[in-house]
């Protein structure tokens, strides 16, 4: 069989947890190595792997990188080529308080208080009977995120066992997450590609599959897309204009697009069955490739 002289090399960087190309991603890898891409992934945070051996590293299911946070953030100081997204924007959007910095630039979020874990207690009590959701500013698949009203003693209880070395984003529960499901637009080099909208279980408010949340294929109207891509021009403002890929997840209440989550460091891509954005996306990365070298 003859071998395949590529072009670049390309590092998928994954997870213990998932160590090979997820099937979501299966079709990019393709499209890529049509385009003359060796894709070859290699887990994040295994010592063994010799990340100068490729052009960049393109980040993908290194989905516990916030349990080894300051791991990461090591890792990414030390690597000796470039990322897609950029260093700089994969260490801002690491932290969930940039909610705060974007909404100062005008885009809606859900109202969000930063506080220690010393502060909760504190917090809650300044919103007697409300409704409430908790979760540490840097985490993901629902990692030490709690729900609960604000003066009910066994959620107390619950909020009194959280870690005490984290922070924290203090939100009001938003009940269209439930009945209405939570957008997510995806863009790819700042163009809306596609979107799906995510539902949870029956009686849960989490939307990942972890917990029995589904995703389906679903057509925004043009007003949501823009209401989404106002947070990319937010960041931008901010000075995270290069952005390859994003999926900016929200929910509508009350009739407004509410920011939930900008995820610019290792989104699912929902690309399983668009082929077509997968393509799309390889030819970006290509040129991304071809700019780097």
């Amino acid at each position: 069989m003859m071998s395949v002289a590529y072009t670049y090399r390309l590092a998928i960087a994954t997870s213990v947890a998932e160590p090979g190309i997820h099937s979501d991603d299966k079709h990019l890898s393709t499209s890529l190595k049509g385009l003359g891409v060796e894709t070859t992934a290699c887990i994040w945070n295994d010592p063994a792997v010799d990340w100068s051996r490729f052009d960049a590293v393109l980040i993908r299911s290194i989905w516990d990188y916030f349990k080894h946070y300051a791991s990461f953030k090591q890792w990414l100081a030390r690597l000796p080529v470039p990322t897609i997204n950029n260093r700089d924007l994969l260490l801002w959007n690491s932290d969930k308080r940039y909610l705060v910095e974007l909404e100062k630039y005008g885009v809606p979020i859900i109202p969000t208080q930063v506080v220690s874990a010393s502060q909760l207690q504190s917090a809650l009590a300044a919103v007697p009977g409300s409704e409430v959701v908790i979760k540490p500013t840097v985490s993901g698949t629902a990692w030490h995120t709690v729900r609960g009203v604000a003066g009910d003693a066994a959620f107390d209880q619950i909020v009194s066992k959280l870690p005490s070395e984290f922070e924290y984003l203090v939100q009001p529960y938003v009940p269209e997450v439930a009945s209405d499901g939570e957008w997510s637009l995806l863009f790819f080099d700042g163009e809306y590609s596609h979107a799906v909208i995510k539902r949870p279980k029956a009686g849960d408010y989490r939307v990942q599959s972890d917990f029995g949340g589904v995703a389906l294929a679903a057509e925004p109207g043009a007003e949501l897309v823009a209401s989404a891509g106002r947070a990319l021009e937010a960041a931008a403002a901010i000075g995270h204009a290069d952005v390859a890929y994003a999926r900016i997840d929200g929910v509508i209440s009350q009739g407004r697009f509410l920011l939930m989550e900008l995820e610019m460091i290792e989104p699912f891509l929902h690309l399983g069955n668009r082929a077509d954005a997968s393509e799309r996306f390889a030819a970006n990365l290509f040129k991304r490739l071809s700019d780097i070298s």
